[in-house]
């Protein structure tokens, strides 16, 4: 009669064993989707944002308040740069990914340093194609982000 409660005591320890492991293992990976919904958000925004300088780049033509639009469009989209790394850090450090998005969304972020200064310089024969290109760098990012390519190490 000893032998079948020991049975059952072993089951019993190994199942809360089991519950227990599977919960940390269910929060650790709320964690990790949490961080790459931020990444996610982060190049909506940013790509969102530099579609918006595109429209108003072609308002600047026609209107002073293109001008304005552009010019709070410009500190969004910097903005959204530096939001993309932050994400890219925390999706890395505490959700285990890869760190390849780190790699670019620094570079977009110089490449949003270099687009400021060639628009307070007036360079529009540079400014313009960057834009240009940054805007198709962030949809293929965001295109990365959101179908998981890019993501492993």
């Amino acid at each position: 009669m000893a032998i079948p409660r020991n049975t059952t005591t072993t089951t019993t320890t190994n199942t809360t064993t089991n519950t227990a492991t599977t919960g940390a293992t269910s929060a650790a990976t709320t964690g990790v989707r949490g961080s790459w919904t931020f990444l996610r958000v982060a190049l909506a925004l940013q790509t969102l944002s530099l579609l918006f300088q595109a429209a108003t780049a072609g308002m600047l033509l026609s209107s002073s308040l293109g001008a304005m639009l552009h010019d709070v469009g410009s500190r969004v989209m910097y903005g959204a740069s530096m939001l993309y790394v932050l994400a890219a850090v925390l999706a890395w450090r505490p959700g285990g990914g890869s760190p390849r998005p780190i790699l670019y969304a620094s570079g977009f972020l110089v490449l949003a340093s270099v687009q400021v200064v060639l628009g307070i310089a007036h360079v529009p024969s540079l400014h313009v194609p960057l834009g240009v290109v940054m805007f198709g760098l962030s949809l293929l990012a965001l295109g990365m982000a959101v179908t998981g390519r890019g993501t492993k190490s």
